[in-house]
C-alpha cells in the first residue's frame, strides 16, 4: 500500500500555552522532507528514463532485426526480461522516494524447463511487454518533468534569495543588478530596495507554488508506476484464486482428518468395545443369565451413545436440517443449543445454492461456538439478508470483546475459508465489548 507522508509534518513551533502553533501548508512544503524527495524523484527519473529508452529500443530493435534467423527470439526475451528487472529498481525507487508500494508483477509461467520454456513465457507474459511500454511511455515524460520542476525550482530560490546576492552584479558583472529588460538604448534593471524587495516575493510565490507542481507531477509517476509495473488485475485475480484454491483443498484435507480422528476416536472406539461386551454377554448366557442381561443392558446404552455420536459428526458434516429445509431452520437449531439466549433473523428472499448455504450455516456456528465459550456474553443476534448479490452474516454479542483475526485464532481459519469464495470477514470487538462479526458471502439464488 501507499505510504502518504503530508505536508506540515515536522514543522512549527509551540506557543505560550504549550499548544502546537502549525505554519499554513504553502509555507511549510518547501522545507519539508516529502518535497525533497520528490523533487529528488523527479531529478533522478531523467537519467533512468534515459537508461530504460536507450536500453528497451536498442534491444527491441535488435531482437526485432533478428527475427528472421532464431538469434531473434532470445535477443527479444532478454530485452524483455531486462525490462522486467529495471521496472523492480524503478518499484524500489518509487517506494523510497514517493512512498508508494507497488507489489511485484504475476510471476513467469514457465510450461516445462530450459532455456526455450523460459524464453516462452518471458515473450507470453503481459507484465512484460508492460515494462517495455513504460520504457517507452516514462521518456518523454521525465523529460518535461525534469524540465518543468527544475525551472521552478530554479528559478524560485534564485529570486526568493536575491537580496543576498545582488550586489555581485555591480562587484563582479560590472551592471546595476539582474537586468529584467535591455535594449540598443535603454536597459532595466532591479537594483533599488523596492525593486529586491518585489523580486523576493515573487520568488517567495514561486517556492511555495513548486512544491505542489512537482507533487502534481509525480502524481503520474504513481499512477505509471502502479500501472504499469504493477500487478494487472487479471493476474492479480488469478494469482488471488490459485490462494484460494490452496486454501480450500488444505480446509479439505483438515475436515477429512478431523472426521476420520473423530470416528476412530469416538465411535468407531465405542463399537469395539460394543462388539466386546456382546461376546462376553454371549459366554456368560448359558452360565449366568443375570449377568448376561446386565452386560446386554449396557451394551445397548453404549449403542445409543454411538448412534449419538454418529449424528453430532454427520450434523457436522452437513446437517439434515439445513438440506430439507434450509437456514432459517438450521441456524434456530444451532441457537437452541448455545449456552448464551439467541434472537435469530433470517430475512431471504430465497435460498442460496448449497455450497454458500453451507458456509454460511458452519460460519454462523462456529461463531456461536465462540460465543459459548470465551465470550462471557448474556445473549446474542444473529441475522441474516441479502444485499444485492451478496449474502450478508452478522453476529453479535454482549461479551467481553478483544477477539482478533490476527491472533492465530479460529476466527483466522474463519476469514481464510470465507475469503477462498470471495467473501469477507470483518470483526470489530473493541475491549470490554460488545463483539460485531461480519460476513459477506456472494449470492447465488438455487
Amino acid at each position: 500500500m501507499a505510504t502518504e507522508y503530508g505536508y506540515g509534518r515536522g514543522y512549527g513551533g509551540w506557543d505560550g500555552s504549550g499548544e502546537r502553533r502549525r505554519l499554513p501548508a504553502g509555507l511549510r512544503a518547501p522545507l519539508e522532507g516529502r518535497s525533497w524527495r520528490e523533487y529528488g524523484y523527479v531529478l533522478l527519473s531523467l537519467p533512468m528514463a534515459i537508461l530504460m529508452f536507450t536500453y528497451a529500443v536498442t534491444m527491441v530493435s535488435v531482437g526485432a532485426g533478428l527475427l528472421i534467423t532464431f538469434l531473434g527470439v532470445p535477443v527479444l526475451a532478454a530485452g524483455l526480461a531486462g525490462c522486467r528487472g529495471l521496472g523492480a529498481l524503478e518499484r524500489g525507487r518509487a517506494r523510497v522516494l514517493l512512498g508508494v508500494e507497488v507489489d511485484r508483477p504475476e510471476p513467469l509461467r514457465m510450461k516445462g524447463r530450459g532455456p526455450m520454456a523460459w524464453m516462452g513465457a518471458v515473450l507470453r507474459s503481459g507484465a512484460s511487454w508492460r515494462h517495455l511500454l513504460y520504457a517507452f511511455v516514462q521518456f518523454p515524460w521525465a523529460v518535461f518533468s525534469f524540465v518543468v520542476a527544475v525551472t521552478f525550482w530554479t528559478y524560485g530560490w534564485a529570486l526568493l534569495t536575491y537580496p543576498l546576492w545582488f550586489w555581485v552584479f555591480p562587484v563582479w558583472a560590472g551592471q546595476d543588478g539582474l537586468q529584467l529588460y535591455g535594449d540598443e538604448t535603454h536597459a532595466v534593471y532591479l537594483n533599488n530596495p523596492f525593486e529586491v524587495t518585489v523580486t523576493a516575493l515573487v520568488g517567495l510565490l514561486f517556492t511555495m507554488a513548486t512544491p505542489w507542481i512537482v507533487r502534481a507531477l509525480t502524481t503520474v509517476d504513481r499512477v505509471l508506476v502502479g500501472t504499469l509495473l504493477g500487478p494487472s488485475r487479471l493476474g492479480a485475480r488469478l494469482v488471488e484464486l490459485e490462494s484460494d484454491r490452496g486454501v480450500v483443498i488444505d480446509t479439505a484435507a483438515a475436515d477429512l482428518r478431523r472426521i476420520e480422528r473423530d470416528l476412530h476416536d469416538g465411535a468407531q472406539a465405542r463399537l469395539v468395545a460394543l462388539a466386546m461386551d456382546l461376546g462376553l454377554a454371549k459366554e456368560k448366557l448359558t452360565e449366568d443369565p443375570r449377568a448376561a442381561a446386565l452386560m446386554v443392558d449396557s451394551a445397548h446404552g453404549e449403542v445409543k451413545t454411538a448412534l449419538q455420536e454418529l449424528r453430532d459428526l454427520a450434523r457436522g458434516i452437513h446437517p439434515a436440517v439445513l438440506t430439507d429445509r434450509g437456514l432459517d431452520a438450521a441456524l434456530s437449531a444451532i441457537a437452541s443449543r448455545c449456552a448464551v439466549p439467541v434472537v435469530v433473523d433470517v430475512d431471504l428472499p430465497a435460498r442460496p445454492v448449497p455450497a454458500i448455504e453451507g458456509i454460511a450455516y458452519f460460519t454462523v456456528s462456529e461463531l456461536l461456538q465462540n460465543v459459548s465459550k470465551h465470550a462471557g456474553a448474556s445473549r446474542a443476534t444473529v441475522d441474516v439478508w441479502r444485499v444485492e448479490d451478496r449474502l450478508m452474516l452478522q453476529v453479535i454479542d454482549d461479551g467481553v470483546g478483544g477477539a482478533d483475526t490476527s491472533a492465530g485464532s479460529g476466527l483466522a481459519g474463519l476469514a481464510e475459508r470465507i475469503g477462498a469464495v470471495d467473501g469477507i470477514l470483518v470483526v470489530d470487538s473493541p475491549g470490554g465489548g460488545p463483539t460485531r462479526v461480519t460476513a459477506e458471502l456472494p449470492w447465488r439464488a438455487v
